[in-house]
């Protein structure tokens, strides 16, 4: 599998297993089922985070077992054990959503402290959805030890009387039904229609954005971001991954080997000619912090400012992740941006092939979904970073899914200290054209948690206000979520950042073109009002979401846990 690389004799599972002093553990392990054969091959760790409640991981105990079968196949014992996992989709708006990023870590304890305590010699990560891919990942960095993702899969457009659906055109129903727009009878029937199958939501969504920077980064096979979650080729990719995660551990490929500063801007790059989710300003930098890699907002404006926009899937456009599948994944376009010039093919990869050469038989076989670099929808990046009085450390928004009337605007704060009071005033009609919503205390610490806001977002979009009302906070937004939406603004209100410095009425101007997100007030006012601010007391106040708003560090460094 390595060129010119020796094969380890000495397995991290051994000081498990061998030995008389390990008696009592052979003899566990024989009363599970092993058998000696089976005990002294590496053991090879599979994280499972099947559910049986959501169709992002309903498919994944199948996927656990192909994965099972190639370790088999390849001489190993396959570990099985699990990991939560929660759906942003099903919890969205009310108390669970504050749960979700705070999970990450969970899951990245839960991993490390599973493959740390059964001393696995390598990782299948066999995960879906948002906040599991990267939390998976995580914690097997902390480890650097041999590991392999796999995902389940998008899932497939829904049907309604010959009309392709997605899980957007269902979030965003309910304010069309609000403004008049949709009758109840078809909003109704949307709930049953949209999501026909097991997956992740269709379109580049957090969940597919995260899958296709495995790719990118070499963690995953090619099609592991886009081959649709009821494609049999999912099960030959699962085995496959099951195979080459013996032979990670035999030659003990680690990813301290490979993971390079480098590899992180390969990742982002990826990500501004996807226009893939703003929640990927908080995981790669997370990634990378995980194996001892700096990279910063400061990155993704820079490579966002020289990379051009050339796939626009859902939310953003009609595209959804089987067509980018179709006309050739991932794959195609990263071998379109290395031979741009724009990614670094000779990053190696889990395949023992260099980044180049695992997609050197990709080829775009749609333009209409990959453009050409010759016709890019845009000649910058599919995020932007915006900095400014209100938002000093950056703010991110998804210039992809932005109108083009929204890339300059200006209008008067209506001023929200929790989303909960901004739904309602939505809800009720309240916010006019030209308004600005700012929503604060919805950040790591204030939320507590860092709430995504799809509900509010697709409320918006479903009144036809996404063309010319702007939403600023230091929460953040659901991959599906699109319009002038602006999150991650830092730093945030509860650590005393200029957004809790807001009133109602200030007039906000941000500007798309210049980068820039501006309250229009003095500063000797705005240092007035940060005397006389008082911070508010903190919402939950026991359990893990107290902890955690604790512990949590800024968003600008990937909202982890601090040490």
């Amino acid at each position: 599998m390595f060129k010119n690389r020796e094969m380890t004799d000495d397995f991290r599972s051994e000081v498990l297993k061998n030995g008389e002093a390990k008696i009592s553990a052979r003899a566990l392990m024989k009363g599970a089922g092993l058998t000696d054969d089976q005990i002294y091959r590496p053991f090879i760790g599979v994280v499972n985070s099947y559910s049986n409640f959501f169709p992002g991981h309903s498919n994944l105990d199948k996927i656990g077992q192909a994965v099972k079968d190639g370790i088999l196949m390849g001489g190993g014992t396959p570990i099985e054990f699990s990991t939560i996992g929660i759906c942003d989709g099903i919890v969205m708006g009310g108390l669970g959503m504050r749960y979700s990023l705070p999970s990450r870590e969970l899951i990245a304890d839960s991993v490390e402290t599973m493959a740390n305590s059964h001393t696995c010699d390598a990782l299948v990560l066999v995960c879906s959805c948002d906040k599991i891919i990267p939390g998976m990942i995580m914690g097997a960095l902390r480890l650097d030890i041999p590991f392999i993702v796999v995902t389940g899969g998008p899932m497939l457009a829904g049907n309604y009387r010959g009309k392709r659906v997605d899980v957007q055109d269902v979030a965003e129903s309910a304010g069309q039904v609000l403004a008049g727009t949709l009758d109840i009878e078809e909003f109704q029937a949307y709930e049953d229609e949209v999501c026909p199958g097991c997956g992740s939501c269709q379109g580049m969504f957090t969940a597919n954005s995260m899958a296709c920077m495995t790719e990118v980064l070499g963690i995953s096979l090619p099609g592991t971001g886009t081959v649709p979650a009821v494609n049999a080729k999912r099960y030959h990719m699962a085995k496959k991954a099951g195979q080459i995660a013996v032979e990670l551990a035999k030659y003990d490929f680690r990813p301290s080997e490979f993971l390079t500063r480098e590899s992180f801007i390969n990742a982002i790059t990826l990500d501004m000619l996807l226009g893939c989710s703003t929640n990927t300003a908080l995981h790669l930098p997370a990634l990378a912090r995980s194996i001892g890699v700096d990279i910063s907002l400061d990155d993704f404006d820079e490579i966002s400012r020289k990379t051009p926009h050339i796939v626009k899937l859902s939310p953003s456009g009609k595209h959804l992740m089987q067509d980018l599948d179709v006309a050739g994944g991932v794959s195609a376009v990263i071998k379109q941006a290395i031979e741009a010039g724009l990614i670094n093919g000779e990053q190696m990869t889990v395949t023992g092939k260099t980044l180049a050469e695992n997609v050197e038989n990709a080829e775009v076989l749609d333009p209409e979904v990959i453009h050409p670099f010759s016709n890019p929808y845009s000649e910058e990046g599919g995020l932007m970073v915006l900095k400014g009085n209100l938002a000093p450390l950056g703010a991110v928004i998804k210039s992809a899914g932005v109108l083009p009337e929204m890339f300059e605007h200006e209008g008067p704060a209506r001023v929200f200290d929790s989303e909960r009071h901004a739904m309602s005033a939505l809800a009720m009609r309240r916010i006019k054209p030209g308004d600005v919503m700012v929503i604060r205390y919805e950040g790591p610490k204030g939320g507590p948690g860092m709430p995504e806001m799809l509900t509010l977002t697709a409320l918006l979009a479903g009144q036809g206000l996404d063309s010319s009302v702007a939403l600023v906070t230091d929460g953040r937004f659901s991959g599906a979520s699109r319009g002038g939406v602006i999150g991650h603004v830092a730093p945030e209100a509860a650590l005393g950042g200029p957004i809790a410095f807001v009133q109602e009425g200030d007039i906000i101007r941000l500007s798309l073109s210049k980068r820039t997100i501006e309250v229009l007030v003095d500063d000797e006012v705005l240092e007035e009002r940060k005397k006389n601010w008082i911070p508010p007391a903190p919402k939950i106040k026991t359990g893990w979401l107290a902890r955690y708003a604790k512990l949590v560090g800024p968003v600008s460094g990937g909202a982890m846990l601090e040490e």
